[in-house]
């Protein structure tokens, strides 16, 4: 075990409930720390698209020259990928120098594994002189410790339903809490083009600069005919103040991400004083833009599919973009989900694309096993591919895809950061295979 390891295993301990929500600890600890980041930062939260937005903004600021740093989570292999700081990853001594200075700061305080490693992070951008900041939000937005930030721009990318435990059960509870990522006076960018309600009622109430796609920047793409059943080669952003023609579609699959790629270049417009960007940044960071596991395909025959698709919302985008790259064979699944996700509704939306099935349990007290799995299987209608077996791991459920698997076949492998994690892990020792 590393020192780093160490660490994280020791703050996961450091309290329990594993999730609480709430800011008062969380910024006791902050202001005892004299916490600030001097560069400008975005903050974006929603349902889906988040890591994406985050990925291409970083990209398009690194190619016009800036420092960037970027938070995310979860993390899929180590936790380092948290921390990205000019393209590398944080190392593990900065990163356990933060985690020092936090508990010398905390007391008596109890922080979550997110509170405590948030802080960390932040710390570590605030000492290394960034020009800018990207900052996920983990879960939620109103009281998620990256809202401790006060944003020069915050992003919501979708409102889907997720987390009903702690965000509520409507898109009307869930927009009311992303809602709260948005600041008074400041560039308030949505990238959902049907936001509920209460999301407007907020932004409006707090005096938030709003924008909505749709209403307020929008998404030309060529060709525009539903009809032809291509994808778009191009397309044109056009904001309240600033039209960019001619831009070549995201690295990142899927038409969706036309949405996400809107709202990052929306957030730059809105920042154009303190961030200027050309086009050709905007064109190098759409194409240079990389982040794993989001419809991420891997060379070789059979083709393998990474996505960490865990709602119904990512499964319908999911679906859409295996619509969009077809294959000549049949469509094999990877699946795996955690307790307290929605199953019924991911298998429903994937369905009617998957001709193999093969469930896998996940670990943890928040995991699923494979029977459990099934058992909701059986009740979905729409899941009209045939389940092979269940199988003791997601690597013996990979295992038999692939040994079943024809040349023209595809393998998708989704369901959670854990599924997609574990098949990673196959394919560092080497077991794919060609």
């Amino acid at each position: 075990m590393t020192e780093l390891e160490g660490w994280l295993q020791r703050i996961e301990r450091l309290h329990h409930p594993p999730i609480e929500m709430g800011l008062a600890r969380v910024r006791e600890v902050a202001q005892r720390l004299a916490l600030q980041l001097t560069c400008p930062c975005i903050v974006v939260a929603g349902t889906n698209g988040k890591g994406s937005t985050c990925a291409m903004l970083e990209s398009v600021l690194r190619a016009a020259g800036y420092r960037v740093g970027r938070y995310s989570s979860p993390h899929l292999l180590r936790f380092n990928e948290r921390a990205v700081i000019d393209g590398a990853l944080a190392n593990d001594p900065e990163l356990i120098e933060q985690f020092e200075a936090v508990e010398r700061a905390r007391g008596e305080v109890s922080l979550t594994y997110f509170e405590f490693t948030t802080l960390a992070i932040l710390r570590l951008f605030s000492a290394r002189r960034l020009d800018a900041a990207v900052l996920e939000i983990g879960l939620g937005g109103r009281l998620d410790a990256v809202n401790l930030i006060d944003a020069d721009c915050s992003v919501v990318t979708s409102i889907g339903l997720d987390h009903a435990d702690f965000l509520g059960s409507t898109r009307d509870s869930v927009a009311f809490e992303k809602a709260h990522v948005y600041r008074s006076g400041r560039p308030a960018i949505c990238s959902d083009p049907s936001p509920p309600g209460t999301l407007v009622e907020y932004a409006t109430s707090i005096g938030a600069d709003l924008w909505i796609l749709g209403r307020d920047f929008e998404v030309i793409a060529w060709p525009q005919s539903a009809a032809t059943q291509q994808p778009p080669q191009q397309w044109t952003y056009r904001g309240p103040t600033i039209q960019r023609a001619s831009l070549p579609i995201p690295s990142l699959r899927g038409q969706h991400q036309l949405r996400n790629a809107a709202g990052a270049i929306a957030a730059l417009e809105a920042l154009q004083q303190q961030l200027p960007v050309s086009q050709q940044a905007v064109r190098e960071g759409l194409l240079r833009a990389v982040i794993e596991a989001r419809f991420q395909v891997l060379p070789g025959r059979p083709s393998l599919i990474l996505d960490v698709a865990h709602n119904p919302q990512a499964a319908e985008a999911l679906a859409r973009t295996l619509d969009e790259h077809p294959c000549q064979g049949r469509t094999r699944a990877v699946f795996a989900m955690l307790r307290d996700k929605d199953a019924a509704g991911v298998a429903e939306q994937m369905g009617q694309r998957i001709d193999r099935w093969y469930l896998a349990p996940t670990s943890g007290q928040r995991g699923m096993d494979s029977q459990t799995l099934a058992s909701v299987m059986r009740k979905v209608a729409s899941a009209a591919g045939r389940v092979e077996s269940s199988f003791e791991s997601v690597h013996d459920a990979l295992a038999a895809a692939r040994a079943a698997a024809a040349p023209d076949d595809r393998i998708v492998v989704f369901g959670s950061f854990v599924t997609v994690a574990d098949a990673m892990r196959d394919l560092q020792r080497g077991e794919r295979g060609s």
